[in-house]
């Protein structure tokens, strides 16, 4: 193995050198395995294994970095370093030129890196270094340096950042401060990048988001990150901040991070409006997209059996998703009560199914609320809002979709569906656990 990986970076170096250049044989000298190992035992000082890195915070500061495994960190309640387990990715900083030894050290035996088993003291391993066993423990003892503290005193910058941090309870007392240094976690931010590199362009996420955008039935996950920014570290020479950085091409990514922030157009598309199945509704989610492809779908003429009839109410059930997770949504972002301004002009049975706290502390609402008879009329709004958006390209859509329709939402009984998220309204509220239909009672 340690022959082939010096084969390999010998042949690299000569295919670039013309047959007949005087190079040649110093460099196949300088690539014999006790040469080239004496060599990267000496330079393997240039570098150092790092968890936590100094340069990312700025690329001319210079001071201590650490190597820090995450089963060694103390554990919080919130994401860091210390969730990465033992598949942690470490980095390597220090004199790019050494690079190719780190490289030498996480060839992969049976699975693991080199450096770990010759950090464990493997006799195979150090074996495989040198017959000579003096001269193969003198080297072990470098190579294994990479990860192990440096004897030096630790040190920040003054480019590096620092934080002055209250330990005490008087502010005014500047003993019962400490001085934090704060140092990149590259171990972390790897992690975090091969997550969104594999959200962002894995072909995985790439179907899910081709069937989202195109409104198709898909069995994967979709992921997304919105308010994602990339952190550009080492400008044109990444591989000066650390081994990690390079290979990412110096791009951090970024997680929005910002405090949300009250959407006032939210709050104002419900002044002067009847009813949310119109605009409001198909502004919202993948609504529009669901319903382009369910016409789609009725426009090749599919025949009249099992198989279509399974396609359809697989179509009106995303619909159904999108309506109750709007209504959800307008319960949480909008005050309790909002449905008695009187900008609000709402149909009442609508006023009872988005703004169902209001029960609490309206008595007049609350009995209104207690009847129980707008979950049908909701269902039944439901099932004009349908037909309607069909008989724009439908003709023959009629009463027997509409029970259909209506039908479909008042037993919806999936685990976010209609009818799950009215029982649970009803048993906080303490209502009848029932929903009145004009067919009966569900």
């Amino acid at each position: 193995m340690i022959a082939a990986f010096l084969q390999d970076r010998l042949e690299a170096k000569l295919s670039k050198l013309p047959t007949d250049d005087p190079k040649r044989e110093d460099l196949i000298a300088q690539y014999q395995p006790a040469a080239w190992l004496e060599d990267a035992a000496r330079r393997v000082r240039q570098i150092q294994a790092v968890t936590h890195a100094l340069k990312a915070v700025h690329p001319d500061a210079r001071g201590t970095n650490l190597f820090v495994e995450p089963s060694g960190m103390t554990p919080h309640a919130v994401v860091g370093s210390h969730v990465l387990g033992a598949g942690f990715a470490s980095d390597v900083v220090g004199n790019a030129a050494a690079l190719d030894v780190y490289k030498f050290l996480k060839l992969e035996v049976d699975g693991r890196a080199l450096l770990d088993w010759l950090s464990e003291d493997d006799p195979a391993a150090v074996q495989a270094l040198s017959d000579d066993e003096t001269k193969a423990r003198e080297w072990q003892s470098a190579f294994v340096g990479l990860v192990q503290a440096r004897d030096e005193d630790v040190a920040s910058h003054a480019l590096a950042k620092q934080i002055y941090w209250l330990a005490g309870e008087d502010a005014a007392d500047d003993a019962q401060y400490h001085l934090l240094a704060p140092l990149y976690a590259t171990s972390l931010a790897q992690s975090v990048h091969e997550v969104l590199q594999e959200g962002r362009f894995g072909e995985a996420n790439k179907a899910a988001r081709a069937a989202r955008r195109e409104g198709r039935e898909h069995e994967g996950v979709f992921r997304d990150y919105p308010a994602l920014a990339v952190r550009k570290l080492g400008g044109t020479k990444p591989q000066n901040i650390s081994q990690l950085n390079s290979e990412r091409g110096g791009v951090s990514y970024l997680l929005g991070s910002l405090p949300p922030q009250w959407d006032l157009s939210v709050y104002r598309q419900f002044w002067g409006v009847t009813s949310v199945f119109g605009p409001v509704l198909m502004r919202y989610g993948d609504v529009r997209a669901t319903l382009r492809a369910l016409l789609r779908f009725l426009r090749k003429d599919p025949p009249s059996n099992m198989e279509t009839r399974n396609r359809v109410d697989a179509y009106v059930d995303r619909l159904i998703d999108e309506l109750v997770a709007m209504a959800s949504e307008i319960r949480r972002s909008l005050p309790t009560g909002w449905t008695a301004d009187p900008r609000c002009v709402l149909v009442r049975e609508e006023r009872f199914w988005l703004d169902p706290w209001r029960a609490e502390e309206d008595s007049e609402f609350r009995s209104g609320w207690l009847f129980m008879d707008w979950p049908a009329q909701i269902g039944h709004r439901f099932g004009n809002w349908l037909n309607g958006r069909l008989r724009e390209h439908f003709k023959y859509v009629g009463e027997i979709e509409h029970r259909q329709w209506k039908k479909e939402l008042l037993l919806d009984e999936d685990e976010a569906g209609w009818a799950r998220a009215l029982h649970e309204l009803r048993t906080d509220l303490d209502a009848p656990h029932y929903i009145p239909t004009r067919e009966g009672t569900v």
